[in-house]
């Protein structure tokens, strides 16, 4: 026979209170009379995410073979190895019997369900995309993670600078999103500890000492986990802290909490306004009755807004210590322009920061940045990234390993060379721009990204930002009327033209990873160990030895923040015999770097 002995005869069909319309051909349910009780407790207005009901056969004792149904006939799907008979004239399907023949199914009454009438081929109305996309946004963003801790999904819209909160003794010099989020905020902190062994030897080694008593700090950084590692770390030295966020979408709100409800005054919250974020900064510095004598910045923000406001406190702080590209090349210009009235620790230059922090951490995070906003695969894709300094050397190794064509864009020889070096293509951005999926940013420079730019990307190209500040990609010209925003996750924007071409913006420009992702704890924590010898470094070095000017960390604190990593490898260094460091002219125990090697 052409086909299979698959089914017996048919039964009758006994259907109440069926609509009496008629399925598609390809779409017909028949139930047995056994089924009746489904078919009437099928409703009949179903909603849009019903599903056609299927009536699953039963294998009865006594049937000729396990593979035969039951006497109840059921339609079988095609497969390779069963054709489906052609159909009649009349429309009916071809049905074999347990005897071999091959009957006509009668025309049957079909059920169609309110699903089935919708148009799904028609593009969703603006409401339906927003709709989901806030959908997506929730599911996406609400994880216990800084880039959107659960904290974000909170029904409370009402602004911390309008709450009156205390933590459980009573404080109340702090401005948090919920101090209710503590304790989820300290769990975050002990797992960081776990990640940063150089701060934890040095809060054990030097808190009987003290080296930081009587040290007022205000800081401006990121306030995520490991950041509370170094205040804690700082206040078991002996310093007095006071802290604000240096990027309004960095701060981890839980980790804010612990922090207050520990005794620290953070003025810091997710989301923060631009007016939000110079009145945290002022709330810190601001106190009457206490004054700072140290400040620790990252980005040279907390640092403007002294020299702008209160400029008299200069006279009372020992030193700056500055971490990032932007803020080092605004106290560099003070020097230049006299302005600069105290000594500044350049950590930023120092090794264990270029070589670690900014090429580690971002050969890693660039990857989990895009991955959490864009859900974007790499392999094949076109990137331009402007920059081939430290963080553009880690963008550029994470991407050419996930199989991106990589294009480097530089103004430095040296480091176009090196790019060259490395297999990259060198490129002027206006040669590829046009084609490439994405653009990434990490010059520490502005206007990298303009408009002139940005009108002709292509269709879906993602735009971002590594660097520091949010000066690199021109975000003000994207705010035009002729230009429609569309906000479909937490820091990711469509930024939509006339003609319907749409750009991925994320983060409205600024630092990627802090911003949308996490961040490797171990590498902050080599960061954040030399941002506490600095500290101890200007606080307690004798008059006269630093000046009005701006300084690299000494190579020997370097060593010693390296040297403290070490053991979680389980590594071992080589000593030199007194024959090796005399013929090399070295201290046995170091430096073994000049002050000028980076």
């Amino acid at each position: 026979m052409s086909v299979q002995v698959v089914a017996a005869k048919m039964a009758e069909l006994e259907f109440e209170d069926v609509p009496n319309k008629e399925l598609p051909a390809e779409s017909p349910v028949t139930p047995s009379s056994e089924d009746k009780i489904l078919a009437k407790n099928v409703p009949h207005d179903v909603g849009s995410s019903a599903t056609t009901p299927t009536i699953e056969p039963s294998v009865k004792a006594g049937d000729p073979s396990p593979g035969l149904l039951t006497p109840n006939p059921v339609k079988m799907p095609q497969s390779s190895a069963m054709k489906r008979p052609e159909p009649q004239q009349n429309g009916g399907d071809a049905f074999v019997n347990r005897d071999g023949t091959v009957a006509e199914a009668p025309r049957m009454k079909k059920i169609q369900f309110a699903d089935q009438k919708q148009e799904f081929n028609k593009r969703p109305t603006k409401i339906g995309r927003r709709s989901l996309s806030r959908s997506i946004s929730q599911s996406s963003t609400d994880s216990y993670s800084s880039a959107a801790s659960y904290t974000d999904s909170s029904d409370d819209e009402t602004s911390p600078r309008d709450k009156q909160q205390k933590n459980t003794k009573g404080n109340g010099d702090f401005c948090i999103k919920n101090i209710k989020q503590a304790d989820f905020g300290r769990r975050e902190i002990e797992i960081a500890e776990q990640e940063m062994p150089a701060l934890m030897a040095l809060r054990k080694r030097a808190q009987g000492e003290k080296p930081l008593a009587g040290a007022k700090v205000v800081g401006c950084t990121h306030i995520t986990a490991q950041t509370a590692v170094l205040m804690e770390t700082l206040a078991a030295l002996g310093a007095q802290c006071r802290w604000a966020a240096c990027n309004i979408y960095s701060t981890q709100n839980e980790v804010a909490a612990a922090l207050a409800e520990g005794g620290f005054s953070v003025f810091a919250w997710k989301g923060e306004s631009e007016d939000d974020f110079w009145w945290c900064i002022d709330r810190c510095v601001n106190l009457e009755g206490w004054q700072p004598n140290m400040i620790l910045d990252d980005g040279g923000d907390l640092t403007h807004w002294i020299y702008k406001k209160y400029p008299n406190m200069f006279k009372k702080i020992k030193g700056i210590v500055e971490e990032s590209v932007t803020g080092v090349h605004r106290l560099y210009q003070l020097s230049k322009a006299g302005k600069l009235c105290v000594p500044a620790m350049n950590v930023n230059d120092s090794v264990t920061k270029q070589k670690f922090d900014n090429l580690y951490c971002c050969r890693e995070s660039i990857l989990d940045g895009l991955k959490r906003t864009t859900d974007v695969m790499f392999g094949g894709k076109q990137v331009v990234v402007c920059g081939y300094g430290e963080v553009g050397k880690g963008c550029c190794a994470a991407l050419k390993a996930m199989g991106s064509i990589v294009y480097v864009t530089e103004i430095d020889p040296i480091c176009a060379l090196q790019a060259c070096m490395d297999g990259f293509r060198l490129v002027k951005l206006n040669e590829v721009i046009r084609h490439v999926d994405i653009v990434i940013t990490c010059t520490g420079n502005k206007n990298v990204v303009v408009r002139e730019y940005l009108d002709r990307m292509k269709n879906g190209c993602i735009v971002c930002n590594m660097g520091h500040s949010n000066t690199e990609i021109d975000v003000a010209s994207l705010r035009t009327p002729e230009l429609t925003w569309e906000r479909v996750r937490s820091q990711v924007d469509h930024v939509i033209w006339p003609d319907g071409k749409r750009i991925v913006l994320l983060a409205e420009g600024r630092l990627l990873n802090l911003s949308c992702s996490t961040v490797p704890t171990f590498v902050l924590s080599i960061t954040a160990t030399t941002q506490a010898l600095a500290l101890i470094e200007l606080y307690n070095a004798p008059e006269g030895r630093y000046k009005q000017d701006v300084y690299l960390l000494p190579k020997k604190m370097d060593e010693y923040v390296a040297s403290l990593h070490l053991p979680t490898f389980d590594a071992h260094l080589t000593e030199l015999s007194d024959e090796q460091a005399k013929y090399l002219g070295l201290n046995k125990n170091g430096p073994f770097k000049p002050n000028y090697y980076r």
